[in-house]
């Protein structure tokens, strides 16, 4: 069959990659499906073609898969966020165990390791503490409501569709955070519709309402506010966040970014601290830790604890090791395996962070830890003794070779790596797999309705 771009096409979906793409086959050739769930018959257009493979958009959903679900939310299909809520969960759990086992064998070239099935989310919805809300003077039109003449075109308060950057999705509610979060979201968007300030163009970068912030304690179920600004205007923010506060008594933070970069990320050149506390408390488990507006947390507190004690299951301690931790961040990882180990030394590049987890250690009377601030191939050279076990937790690009290099010359006898993305998990573990093992990985769900998967890796010395 010719496959060309702008055709319209049928096909059956009978898997999905990695990135959450139904996959289909036309005489061998691969044609990845948007928004497809295996199981489903399709007719679609091809939007892109390449000599290996062909990308398509659904048309026309002829025939549902068993596993499709009607999706919650009004936004689903159009918002960037959370793409797969027409997914049923627990089939959800099982593509990711499957990509995480596929990577390793694919990339890594590592065979019948064990892969255990994925630990679930405790909560599928309302599971995230942190939000970020992108303002615009362009809003993003879903196809009801196209030729509404009562929409502002010229505001949006909301979330990004795939593909543009300079048009938002303007949104009331957003499924995977607290309910309470998105009222504050509608108060916000009321104040800055009324407001003579105009919101911020993402291709003009001109105007000055930028970001709404919102993170969450789970533990006190506590809000703080972080309004984003190109630049600083006190006249303007203080009376939103006296409204947030008289509005809602638990919003107990409220401060204001100010940022004049081009770039969109929602993290000021310096921060006006507005109403109420300057951070915002949380729990995981029996530590408590203060987080900032800019402070690293993971998203999911309750995928926290599960990962966490994921980790800790795999280091084996036995309250005799010594443990090295690479990228400590806050020293959330350090604390909550202190009560296991000798002592624990953490290395992280943010001085910030390292700041943040030493007073972190003095808050819950952690005793045996100790940072160190700088660059993992610089400071990890003056690691003189080999850890009994070495945590690694790096971001999505994973392990710089030269620190895959130090590592194999510490040659601590177990490495417990936490990945975020099961690529990077695979490429690092296959340049130690000469003198390492895997012996087990666990995949936790910190991202329902998403294809982000997390894995802890237990890895042994040959």
């Amino acid at each position: 069959m010719n496959i060309k771009k702008g055709g319209e096409i049928e096909l059956a979906v009978t898997d999905l990659a990695f990135g959450g793409k139904g996959i289909a086959k036309v005489d061998g050739f691969t044609v990845f499906v948007e928004q497809a769930v295996p199981g489903d018959q399709v007719l679609a257009r091809i939007v892109r073609k390449k000599k290996n493979y062909a990308e398509s958009r659904i048309l026309e959903l002829l025939s549902p898969s068993v596993d499709r679900i009607d999706a919650p939310c009004a936004y689903s299909g159009f918002c960037g966020g959370c793409k797969w809520q027409f997914f049923n969960y627990a089939k959800q759990l099982e593509y990711k165990q499957r990509h995480v086992a596929e990577s390793l064998a694919h990339i890594g070239g590592f065979k019948n390791v064990i892969v255990h099935p994925a630990k679930a989310s405790e909560k599928i919805f309302g599971y995230r503490n942190k939000m970020e809300f992108s303002a615009s003077d362009r809003r993003w039109l879903l196809p009801r409501e196209m030729g509404d003449d009562t929409l502002d075109g010229n505001f949006a308060l909301g979330l990004h569709v795939p593909g543009t950057f300079h048009k938002v999705l303007d949104i009331d509610q957003c499924l995977i955070q607290p309910d309470r979060g998105n009222d504050i979201l509608n108060t916000v968007k009321h104040y800055m519709k009324s407001s003579p300030r105009p919101l911020y163009g993402l291709k003009s970068h001109e105007g000055f309402w930028r970001f709404l912030m919102l993170r969450h304690s789970v533990a006190h179920d506590r809000w703080l506010v972080n309004i984003v600004t190109a630049d600083k205007d006190l006249a303007e923010v203080q009376p939103l966040a006296d409204r947030l506060r008289e509005k809602y008594p638990n919003v107990v933070s409220v401060v204001n970014n100010v940022t004049a970069s081009k770039a969109g990320v929602a993290i000021g050149e310096y921060e006006i601290h507005l109403a109420g506390d300057f951070c915002l408390k949380e729990k995981l488990g029996p530590y408590e830790f203060d987080i900032s507006a800019n402070s690293f947390f993971q998203t999911n507190t309750r995928g926290a604890v599960v990962l966490y004690d994921t980790v800790r299951e795999f280091a084996r301690l036995t309250g005799k090791e010594k443990v090295l931790d690479l990228y400590s961040g806050t020293g959330t990882i350090p604390i909550w395996l202190s009560d296991g180990a000798a002592e624990i030394t953490g290395i992280e590049i943010v001085e910030s962070a390292v700041a943040d987890a030493r007073e972190n250690c003095k808050k819950n009377g952690v005793t045996n830890c100790r940072f160190m601030a700088g660059d993992i191939r610089e400071v990890g050279a003056k690691i003189d003794r080999t850890p009994d076990v070495l945590i690694i937790d790096p971001p999505r690009t994973g392990i710089h070779k030269d620190v895959v290099k130090q590592v194999l010359d510490l040659a601590p006898p177990r490495i417990v790596y936490v990945s975020c993305n099961p690529a990077t998990l695979a490429r690092d573990a296959a340049m130690m797999k000469d003198i390492y093992r895997i012996a087990e990985v666990q995949p936790v769900d910190m991202f329902p309705h998403t294809f982000h998967i997390e894995a802890v890796a237990r890895m042994e010395l040959i």
